[in-house]
């Protein structure tokens, strides 16, 4: 069995999908109707812009959409499809890139719904008020009970479940400083402050889940051809209610990837396909199922091997 999984936030590289654009008339064609439900040139900025404005959560979104909706074309091109994978999953924004894949958004729909997202998102919480930080070397449970400890009445919760060495906290900038410091305290291998700009899944995101509720209600959302394994919930679901009230759930909710990969993993899925920019979730999913195979779809000399 196979999944087909999509990254999220942080993947982001300048010039990524150009080259399945240049070799795959269906791919140039996902940025092309991108940048019109957008009305903006995003893939000139995805392509030639600078890393600091292609990094701003209002531009990452629709761009790594758009990066991984164009290999997944370029896929279809080759004669792979929705029909190869058993399910479908993503990290944080790649859910919506998944839904696009198997068919439960329309890739315009889905390109406004993450420009609106990461704008809710980004304004949320004025900008140096919240953080994250990335612990190392400790478990959810661990970690969970730290991000409670060092809250002190503001707001500081796990909020991404990568994999068993690797949980990111989110909320008030000093509860997660604080958590930081008691992770290393308490036998983390590292505790890092990330580089970014909002709290992201926290409670701190509320405004922004009320700006997605609204927005998901007037979408048409259909049943994806094959199961979401959805982010908060660890579990398939393809009734699309259950999807549009999930994506809601899922601004303030916790990452839970690590479950869902192992999810996947008892289902006896065992391979992945990585479709998108980067590797991240490669490396997350070997470290929670080892005997994996997992195969990346960024480039043409991706799908080259595997045609091969």
């Amino acid at each position: 069995m196979r999944a087909f999984v999509f990254p999220g936030q942080g993947a982001q590289v300048v010039g990524m999908g150009r080259e399945l654009a240049e070799a795959y008339p269906a791919a140039r064609a996902v940025f092309a109707e991108v940048d019109e439900a957008l009305g903006e040139n995003l893939s000139d900025l995805v392509w030639n812009g600078d890393i600091e404005t292609l990094t701003l959560t209002q531009n990452a979104q629709p761009a790594l959409m758009a990066t991984s909706v164009a290999a997944f074309r370029a896929l279809e091109a080759e004669g792979f499809g929705i029909g190869d994978a058993d399910f479908v999953a993503g990290h944080s924004l790649g859910e919506y890139s998944a839904l696009c894949a198997a068919g439960a958004l329309s890739l315009a729909d889905t390109a406004r719904l993450l420009r609106l997202r990461g704008q809710a998102m980004q304004e949320a919480v004025p900008v140096g008020q919240g953080a994250m930080a990335a612990v190392l070397g400790l478990d959810f449970a661990a970690v969970d009970q730290i991000a409670r400890d060092a809250a002190e009445g503001e707001v500081c919760q796990a909020a991404n479940d990568n994999d068993p060495g690797q949980v990111v906290i989110s909320g008030h900038k000093a509860a997660v400083e604080r958590a930081a410091v008691l992770a290393k305290e308490r036998g983390a291998k590292r505790a890092l402050m990330l580089p970014v700009s909002a709290p992201f899944h926290s409670a701190l995101m509320q405004p922004a889940a009320a700006v997605m509720a609204e927005a998901l209600a007037a979408v048409e959302i259909a049943a994806p051809a094959v199961p979401l394994v959805a982010n908060v919930r660890a579990e398939p679901v393809s009734e699309p209610g259950a999807i549009r009230r999930l994506l809601v759930e899922q601004v303030t909710g916790a990452v839970r990837w690590r479950e869902s990969v192992e999810f996947l993993a008892g289902a006896g899925v065992t391979e992945f396909w990585e479709i998108g920019a980067g590797k991240a979730l490669s490396g997350m999913i070997k470290r929670i199922a080892r005997d994996a195979v997992v195969k990346n779809v960024g480039a043409p000399a991706d799908i080259a091997a595997l045609r091969a």
